[in-house]
């Protein structure tokens, strides 16, 4: 079954192992192939990027689905989640799910899955921040009426 893709001027898209970029217009591209590894540019991360342990995790996951040898990247994805885990244990339930795409061989649904990390590691960030900001607030409250 064909993908239809459209291109936005100037967006990338990684089919295999090649970038393509689009030029200055809109584009519509038919791809048909079996299990090729097609990533749209608002889907990439680099290392650059990848600026928390979420985001590590999808860039492991990100390289298996693009590497001819997925196993290769195994033992830098596993040393993750058991860190990400140390600090986040509400996470095991999506990196389970990651874990059971990647143990089938299904790693765009894994990159799927471990995009919804990077949305509950928000999720836990901003939680942390709200509360550091009410006790930032309940100190200088009580310093005002004492």
């Amino acid at each position: 079954m064909a993908l239809k893709v459209e291109l936005k001027p100037h967006e990338r898209i990684i089919i295999g192992a090649c970038v393509i970029t689009n030029t200055d217009q809109r584009a519509k591209l038919l791809i048909d192939g079996e299990r090729i590894p097609i990533l749209r540019e608002k889907d990439i991360l680099t290392p650059e990027t990848a600026d928390t342990p979420a985001k590590l995790i999808y860039l492991a996951v990100q390289l298996m689905y693009l590497s001819p040898d997925p196993m290769a990247h195994h033992p830098t994805y596993f040393n993750l989640i058991k860190d990400v885990l140390k600090t986040e244990p509400s996470a095991w339930p999506l990196i389970e799910a990651i874990n059971n795409h990647i143990l089938n061989g299904d790693l765009y649904h894994a990159l799927k899955e471990a995009k919804k990390l990077i949305v509950h590691e928000g999720e836990l960030l901003d939680d942390a921040r709200r509360q550091r900001i009410k006790q930032s607030l309940g100190k200088q409250t009580g310093r005002k009426s004492a």
